[in-house]
């Protein structure tokens, strides 16, 4: 694309927004925060951590003597499963609100207190997958849309180094997957074909923005991405959810995420911070939930499963990007192209 160095937009094609690149200018003299990268060893038991094996949390509550992968409901959870639903709070026009139902769970992904997840053996990793999957099978019956995420590092405010991640299941579907659903539909409507695939194939053929590949996954950084070193996992067949993974899909998932994870920690020579999550398709309106409407069809008709991960780390393990003023007040910017973070990636990735 001839204008790639200058100052142009870029369309996120699975939420219909825009994206504005300006590469030129990362070479700005840069006169802001600069961290002090944290180095220093973990114990691999902390008795102060709520969250390592046997400790008792602030809830009071005693965490299992788990060997593998623990979960459990939150102690201090953003959703509650008795909320009456569908309750407006208001009867003015402009102050609509509606109260919501659901449920939060804890996930830590080992006893190790020093590990994260790209430090753990593939194997374990596996272990953390499978867990994610029956959690969300689990959910599903229940619940409108489980997310599965993990905000890493203390700049993502993540406030206990333990390795964890957090799932959180409502009875309603919320903006950003509306909007994903919204497109992927659309895509299928016009083109009798899934946005995603078709969205894989184009990155395989032309590998500009591939990090990463093996015989069931890909790893690229979007074409539309905002964050510097943003980056999304696709499976290479039409999978809608993460519990249809067979046993081959979720070896393959366990090995291409612990690649990511290690070009990831290699990029600044930092345990890289980030925000990830799985993208699986809505549950058609179980039980309980918020309904869909009438004519909708089964979200899990065009929907491919994805996972995102969103780090801030920019130009170093010191220097962050931050969504701010103009991305606040008007549109997401990017000083990095997709491109050259690919690139950057695709270096360190190696088998």
């Amino acid at each position: 694309m001839e204008h790639r160095d200058r100052p142009h937009r870029r369309l996120n094609a699975l939420t219909g927004e825009w994206v504005f690149v300006s590469s030129h200018r990362v070479n700005r003299p840069w006169h802001g925060l600069r961290d002090e990268a944290r180095v220093g060893a973990l114990p691999a038991y902390d008795p102060n951590c709520y969250l390592c094996p046997g400790n008792v949390r602030a809830s009071g509550e005693r965490n299992a003597p788990y060997t593998a992968t623990y979960v459990w409901t939150n102690d201090f959870p953003a959703f509650l499963p008795e909320t009456v639903t569908g309750v407006e709070a208001s009867r003015h026009p402009l102050l609509r609100a509606h109260a919501h139902a659901g449920t939060c769970r804890v996930i830590c992904y080992s006893p190790r207190h020093d590990l994260t997840l790209a430090q753990l053996p593939v194997r374990e990793i596996r272990g953390v997958i499978d867990t994610w999957a029956a959690e969300i099978d689990e959910l599903e019956s229940a619940w409108r849309w489980v997310q599965v995420f993990e905000n890493k590092g203390e700049i993502m405010g993540c406030s206990n180094p333990h390795p964890h991640g957090q799932i959180w299941a409502s009875d309603f579907l919320p903006n950003e997957p509306a909007k994903e659903l919204l497109q992927q539909r659309q895509w299928l409507a016009e083109h009798g074909s899934r946005l995603l695939l078709d969205y894989a194939r184009h990155e395989l053929a032309e590998g500009e923005r591939l990090v990463t590949e093996n015989a069931h996954w890909i790893v690229v950084v979007p074409w539309w991405a905002a964050w510097p070193f943003e980056t999304l996992v696709l499976p290479r067949r039409h999978v809608p959810r993460l519990p249809g993974l067979d046993s081959m899909e979720r070896d393959a998932l366990a090995e291409i995420l612990s690649r990511l994870l290690i070009a990831y920690d290699r990029l600044f020579g930092v345990s890289f911070p980030y925000s990830f999550g799985w993208h699986g398709a809505p549950a058609p309106a179980p039980a309980g939930a918020a309904p869909a409407p009438a004519d909708a069809e089964d979200p899990r008709r065009a929907w491919q499963l994805h996972a995102h991960f969103y780090p801030p780390l920019l130009r170093s393990a010191t220097v962050r990007k931050f969504m701010v003023g103009y991305e606040l007040l008007a549109e997401v910017q990017r000083d990095l192209t997709a491109e050259h973070a690919a690139e950057r990636l695709r270096a360190l990735a190696t088998a």
